[in-house]
C-alpha cells in the first residue's frame, strides 16, 4: 500500500458468513421441530397405539371386550313375557328398549338389547348376562384412527400428516456433519427406507 493511502475495507469472511447462517437455520430448524413434535404427542398416542390394537384385529376385538354376570331376582317373575322383561330389566339396573323378547321355553326367557343378551330362568330367578362394552379409549382411539367422524376431523388427519412430514424432513438436517446426513443420518434413513421395500420383495407386492 503506498505511502499516505487510508486501508481499504476488509474482504467479506464469505466462509464466516456461511457458517453463520447454516447455524441460524438450523437453530430455527430445531425449534420449529421441537414445538411441532410437542403439537403432535397427543395425536402420536392416539394413532400409535390404535395402530397396536387394530393391526392384531385378527387375535382379538379392538373396541369392545366380551363380559359376563349372572344375577338373582329378588321377587318371583309375571307370567306375561314382556311384563316380566321388564320386571328383570328394572331388577338388574339395565335400561333400554329390548330388541326381542323370545321365550326359549317355558321356564327359559330370552332378552336381546343392543349389547347384551338376558338369559332369564323363571323358576330360579337367575339370571345370566353375557354381552359386549367399549374398551376403554380403544374405541374412540380407533374411531378417530380409521376417520370414523370425517367432516372436520378429516382435516386434522391432513394437518397431522403434514406435520409428520415436517418432523421427518427436518429431523434429517438437524445434525452436520458424520452424525447428520453425511454420515449416520444417510445410513438410518437408507435403512429406514429398505425395510418396507425388502419386505415388499421377499412377500411379493400387491
Amino acid at each position: 500500500m503506498p505511502d499516505g493511502e487510508a486501508p481499504g475495507p476488509a474482504a467479506p469472511d464469505r466462509p464466516a458468513k456461511r457458517r453463520r447462517l447454516r447455524l441460524r437455520w438450523r437453530k430455527w430448524l430445531r425449534a420449529l421441530h421441537r414445538d411441532f413434535g410437542y403439537i403432535a404427542v397427543g395425536l402420536t398416542f392416539i394413532y400409535a397405539l390404535s395402530g397396536l390394537a387394530v393391526n392384531h384385529i385378527a387375535d382379538w376385538d379392538p373396541n369392545f371386550e366380551n363380559f359376563e354376570r349372572e344375577v338373582t331376582l329378588a321377587t318371583p317373575l309375571p307370567a306375561d313375557d314382556e311384563e316380566a322383561a321388564r320386571v328383570v330389566q328394572e331388577q338388574v339396573g339395565i335400561s333400554g328398549e329390548p330388541l326381542d323378547i323370545y321365550p326359549v321355553t317355558d321356564d327359559l326367557l330370552e332378552i336381546s338389547l343392543d349389547d347384551r343378551t338376558l338369559h332369564v330362568t323363571r323358576s330360579s330367578g337367575h339370571v345370566f348376562i353375557e354381552g359386549q362394552e367399549p374398551r376403554f379409549f380403544l374405541r374412540a382411539a380407533n374411531w378417530l384412527h380409521l376417520n370414523r367422524g370425517k367432516k372436520a376431523w378429516t382435516w386434522f388427519a391432513d394437518g397431522y400428516a403434514v406435520v409428520l412430514l415436517f418432523l421427518a424432513t427436518s429431523g434429517i438436517f438437524m445434525l452436520p456433519g458424520r452424525k447428520g446426513l453425511l454420515g449416520r443420518g444417510a445410513v438410518l434413513v437408507g435403512l429406514g427406507i429398505a425395510i418396507p421395500l425388502v419386505y415388499l420383495t421377499y412377500v411379493g407386492s400387491p
